[in-house]
């Protein structure tokens, strides 16, 4: 798997707090991290989570994640995240963790946008059309 063009990229270092006795990622860290990636993409797209909570929440429904290998600590990770898909309610988003052209990681969450109430409402036109310019291409 690589990551398309369009991804929004980040890098990081794995610091001692991620790990475990051994100095590995302890996993669930690894999913602080992934959702730590989503918020600053809904961030640099203009649409800050703060904001989603002003009205409801996006809560994430669906996840899926592959561990093919260790990350260390102080190994220096490359996150790419695209968008796989936008429903009338939710998006699906795939993030690639790599370090040294090793995947380390591989996550897909799919989120849905809520309203005060609970109930799934549709995501506005305008986060769309944010969200589009990082929707991974149909021949990728």
């Amino acid at each position: 798997m690589s990551a398309p063009v369009c991804a929004f990229r980040r890098d990081a270092k794995v610091m001692f707090k991620h790990c475990d006795p051994a100095e590995l990622v302890f996993f669930p860290r690894f999913f602080e991290m992934m959702n730590d990636l989503v918020e600053e993409f809904f961030d640099a797209i203009g649409y800050p989570f703060e904001q989603f909570h002003q009205q409801g929440a996006i809560p994430t429904v669906q996840v899926e994640a592959g561990f093919p290998k260790p990350s260390r600590h102080g190994d220096r990770l490359q996150f790419s995240l695209w968008v796989e898909k936008i429903g009338r309610t939710s998006g699906t988003v795939r993030i690639l963790t790599e370090s040294d052209g090793e995947t380390r990681m591989t996550y897909r969450a799919t989120m849905v946008l809520v309203g005060e109430d609970g109930r799934p409402k549709a995501f506005p036109d305008a986060l769309r059309q944010a969200m589009m310019p990082y929707m991974e291409s149909e021949d990728a």
